[in-house]
């Protein structure tokens, strides 16, 4: 079982930028990938950022350039750094690990999620 909890979200206003973290609990973990998504009023869940665990890093289009995903194997922990924001950046922000080998870009591959974390930004 692993239990995962996001934090640092936020409001910050156009242009901001914010740090999202996302620890996780249990025994041993070694995720697959690390993933990121979030979801936006009346939107889908969107794919943001993955990063596996050999450090290998995945972009949506639509962050690219903009968010930075990390992680620290001792903290059992992922961040997400968030520079540059829009507004269309307002969403719930998730984290979700992948214990088997899956697509960093595919929702239903993760089999760990967290509630989710609220990031609004404003104009």
């Amino acid at each position: 079982q692993v239990q995962l909890a996001e934090s640092g979200g936020g409001l910050v206003q156009a242009g901001g930028s914010l740090r999202l973290a996302c620890a996780a609990s249990g025994r041993t973990f070694r995720p697959y990938v690390m993933g990121w998504f979030r979801q936006a009023p009346g939107m889908e869940h969107e794919f943001i950022s993955a990063i596996t665990w050999t450090g290998s890093t995945y972009y949506a289009d639509s962050v690219k350039g903009r968010f930075t995903t990390s992680k620290d194997n001792a903290k059992n922990a992922v961040y997400l750094q968030m520079n540059s924001l829009k507004t269309e950046d307002t969403a719930v922000y998730y984290c979700a690990a992948d214990l088997q080998y899956g697509n960093p870009w595919v929702r239903n591959d993760y089999d760990y999620w967290g509630q989710g974390t609220q990031v609004t930004v404003s104009s």
